[in-house]
């Protein structure tokens, strides 16, 4: 496809640029600032003044736009709808626009008609500029041109506009890609040049080609090569493409961010004389290796500013799967490092949503809507976590499990597990529009933290008996009616901070939930916040504590006068008395204080 070039009337207001092929149908809007394609430097051109649309064989309609305020001259006439082909070119203010062919790469050029030179990279970075101020003023914009375009499409076209300005002896440049064709023995030349970007001093001539055969040797020895297609052996013989392109050097871009590419910079020797031609030839890989130096700078200013925003956007990408927590601790280190597994302590919350199941029978005609409100619900969940330095362990349908303690240690897990699960509470019963409320299980204690899985597939998580018990607590605020149940240790994290915090703890119960063989006290998290406390006044959170220690010794009688009076205020006071009920209010024997409890 051809190129439009827009010059004005200063030497750096310019730019070029490929236009799209015709068959996808786009269209592409011209103006000084709300437009594709800018032309920031002169106010004559309006915010949006053209509308381009490509067409077959090269050539483009311009349809100048409504309420654009000045006119478009083409062929010396002011023009508001005309098609123009490769070679013409219209005028708005004092900007030039003009279409012209992009060129391809040649064929390789005969041995006998090139004179080849490589330049030693070490030799090139101790040599030191002749003109050392203006280049190095030059490079020291680089980099704010490079990170202030917003596509590679802008990038390419700042680079090679940098390239031309800074290399007074050349008359083109080009930015190319050339991968390896692995089929092809190791001499042969594979033809797979792609030009990415091409600007020439020249508005009106054809545009020289590409030497493949040069691109392919520079971009294979990772070398800077020039190659000289003046005086050899003759005045003049066969150059490239034509008689504007004298020599053309080729710099590789060392990067993988940059994979293939190279700077392409083509340009004349003086030619006043055979004597002059035959001392250019001579003296040329001395005479441009200012300009061969310089475009190395570019190339690798340009390779590394690329690999910086490679990995800048490949770590916004992983900060969907890993926590903030994570991409700290993996700053300036390995991966293998950083998530092999390791045995750590830990605090694990298990995170339930209650009526799903339910809703997603209702709703069966309406998955996706449910699936939005489930999405909404997983998310005030993992927020928190998040907020509070956890990792995301996994999803089960309607539930999320996070943890604590990895993979930087955490001295002060439990309280923020506890942060964790007052705020998903309170965002839940002040905020949740769907019915949703959370079960919540937290337990605290050793576990195996990491990249674990199998050859096939892998995920950041935990595991071990602490994380069943989190589980299985998270499956008890069923039965006793509350919404987030804590083990001994990380009831005993809160009780360490009781004075600066907001909140405080009950115990339950002694139980033994299913699937664990030893027995253990339970806790509810209460926050001191009206709105989310157990609906219990001081005086009958104390009457529990003595209803509770009553049960725990056997003094059911006691336990259950005590506790009655509660039960149709609170869910937990009512679950010990129906526990009670079932055995007439008499302990079984050998009671220990331990409630064995089904699997929730």
């Amino acid at each position: 496809m051809p190129d439009l070039i827009a010059q004005g009337s200063a030497r750096q207001e310019r730019w070029r640029k490929e236009l799209p092929d015709p068959a996808s149908g786009q269209e592409i809007y011209l103006g000084r600032v709300k437009a594709d394609w800018a032309v920031p430097w002169d106010r004559s051109i309006s915010s949006r003044h053209l509308r381009l649309t490509p067409m077959p064989e090269g050539r483009l309609q311009v349809r100048i736009v409504e309420h654009a305020t000045n006119p478009v001259y083409f062929r010396g006439e002011s023009a508001g709808d005309f098609v123009m082909v490769p070679g013409e070119h219209f005028v708005i203010g004092a900007t030039v626009f003009t279409l012209a062919n992009r060129p391809g790469a040649s064929l390789p050029e005969r041995q006998g008609e090139v004179t080849e030179h490589a330049y030693d990279l070490q030799e090139l970075q101790r040599r030191r500029f002749q003109d050392a101020g203006s280049r190095i003023e030059m490079l020291g914009h680089l980099p704010d041109l490079i990170l202030g375009s917003g596509s590679d499409e802008e990038l390419l076209v700042r680079v090679t506009s940098v390239l031309l300005r800074a290399t007074p002896s050349a008359s083109a440049v080009a930015i190319v890609s050339h991968q390896e064709d692995p089929t092809l023995a190791g001499g042969e030349i594979s033809g797979g040049i792609q030009i990415l970007h091409y600007d020439s001093r020249s508005l009106v001539k054809e545009t020289p080609t590409i030497s493949a055969r040069l691109v392919h040797h520079a971009t294979r020895t990772r070398e800077s090569v020039l190659y000289l297609w003046s005086g050899v052996g003759a005045a003049q013989v066969a150059y490239t493409a034509s008689d504007d392109v004298d020599w053309a050097f080729c710099v590789p871009l060392r990067s993988e961010a940059c994979s293939g590419w190279a700077l392409y910079v083509t340009g004349l020797l003086a030619k006043d004389s055979q004597h002059d031609i035959e001392k250019s030839v001579i003296n040329a890989p001395n005479d441009l290796e200012d300009d061969v130096k310089f475009a190395e700078l570019v190339g690798t200013t340009i390779a590394n500013l690329r690999q910086t925003l490679r990995l800048e956007r490949r770590q916004s990408e992983m900060r969907h799967f890993f926590a903030p927590v994570v991409m700290d601790a993996l700053a300036g280190k390995s991966t293998d490092e950083v998530l092999a597994p390791r045995e750590t302590e830990l605090s694990v919350m298990f995170c339930d949503l209650r009526g799903f199941t339910r809703r997603s029978e209702q709703e069966s005609e309406g998955l996706l809507n449910l699936l939005g409100s489930v999405s909404d619900a997983l998310g005030t969940m993992t927020k928190h976590i998040l907020e509070t330095g956890g990792v995301i362990g996994d999803f089960h349908g309607d539930s999320a499990m996070g943890f604590w303690g990895w993979p930087l240690e955490q001295s002060d897990t439990a309280i923020r597990a506890i942060r964790a699960a007052s705020s998903i509470r309170k965002q839940n019963l002040t905020q949740s529009k769907d019915g949703f409320r959370c079960g919540i299980g937290l337990a605290s204690g050793r576990a195996v933290a990491g990249r674990i899985g199998t050859v096939d597939q892998v995920k950041v998580t935990a595991f071990g008996p602490v994380v069943n018990l989190a589980s299985r607590l998270e499956g008890l605020t069923k039965a006793f009616g509350v919404e987030v149940i804590m083990d001994d240790a990380t009831a005993m994290g809160l009780v360490e901070h009781q004075d600066e915090l907001e909140f405080r703890v009950r115990r339950l119960a002694k139980v033994r939930p299913s699937g664990i063989e030893s027995p253990l006290l339970i806790y509810e998290l209460v926050s001191n916040d009206a709105l989310l406390s157990a609906h219990i006044t001081s005086e009958q959170f104390d009457l529990y504590e003595v209803g509770l220690d009553a049960f725990l010794a056997g003094d059911w009688k006691l336990a259950n006068d005590s506790l009655s009076s509660l039960s149709e205020l609170d869910q937990p006071s009512q679950m010990l008395c129906t526990y009670m009920q079932r055995y007439g209010i008499k302990p079984p024997a050998m009671w220990d204080g331990v409630m064995d409890l089904p699997k929730y």
